[in-house]
């Protein structure tokens, strides 16, 4: 089975932290080159020196705000038409979509703003950065999107009105796309990850636990119980997930939303 990604470059939003930080160690211990994509410079200059290079990789960072799409989207192509690419940061091949969910809140009581707000930073910077980076997929008949969402695509979550909305746009978005750039050798597809240790849960459980006036840790035993597995996911499984999706291994998997949740999601 093929998984190398020796001589491959990813691109990963939302990399200091969380899954986006997990998915970039997976990608740079498989051999690619990565270069991180956040807001946070202080952050990415310390990420980006965690990154394992097996293969030589020099790997290296980009600082942008993905409330900002439009400037996420000239940060990048700057970085393209500048000629920062060399040997050892070849054109980008892989990338990873993955930025913070919107705040939580009955549907009933949200703000047009909110969806606005929402779609910008997940929709529209997803589709801005594609845009950017498929001349280059095309050109070398290789290419990987991940797109990091939620498992509310299956089944909406209580309480996360906006974020629903917006994750199932995204998956929308998502399969449309695979159905267009598949013939070139790219491939788009969904990772959903369910409850997981990361900043995003813990401001979830805190407030659920802070409008409820319960102990924050009956939210995590409720939250628990509802998992088959009985426990949050490591980043890192959900980091290695996306990492396989974007080997020459998964080159048939194509315009799919694969949870990542310990069995929580009550589909097929």
């Amino acid at each position: 089975m093929n998984i190398t990604l020796d001589g491959h470059h990813a691109l990963v939003s939302g990399s200091t932290q969380g899954i986006g930080k997990a998915a970039a160690i997976e990608l740079a211990t498989l051999g690619a080159t990565v270069t991180l994509l956040a807001r946070n410079e202080e952050a990415l200059k310390t990420v980006v020196t965690e990154l394992p290079s097996p293969s030589g990789q020099s790997h290296g960072y980009l600082v942008a705000d993905f409330a900002d799409p439009e400037g996420v989207q000239s940060v990048v192509a700057g970085h393209l038409s500048a000629g920062h690419l060399s040997a050892g940061h070849p054109p980008y091949s892989i990338l990873i979509n993955n930025t913070g969910g919107p705040p939580g809140g009955p549907i009933t009581e949200a703000g047009i703003d909110e969806f606005f707000s929402a779609y910008r930073m997940h929709l529209a910077c997803n589709h801005l950065l594609t845009q950017t980076l498929l001349p280059g997929m095309k050109e070398s008949g290789y290419g990987r999107i991940v797109n990091v969402i939620s498992t509310s695509v299956k089944i909406p979550l209580n309480g996360l009105g906006v974020s629903n909305t917006t994750r199932g746009a995204v998956a929308s978005w998502a399969k449309t796309m695979s159905n267009e750039v598949g013939q070139y050798g790219i491939t788009v597809n969904n990772v959903l990850p369910g409850f997981t240790n990361t900043a995003r849960l813990d401001q979830i459980i805190d407030a659920r636990a802070a409008k409820s006036g319960v102990d924050r840790q009956v939210i995590v035993d409720q939250f628990v119980g509802t998992v088959p597995a009985k426990r949050f996911a490591d980043p890192a499984e959900t980091g290695s997930v996306i990492a396989f999706l974007c080997t020459p291994a998964a080159g048939y998997v194509n315009g799919t939303s694969i949870p990542v949740d310990g069995g929580r999601t009550g589909s097929i």
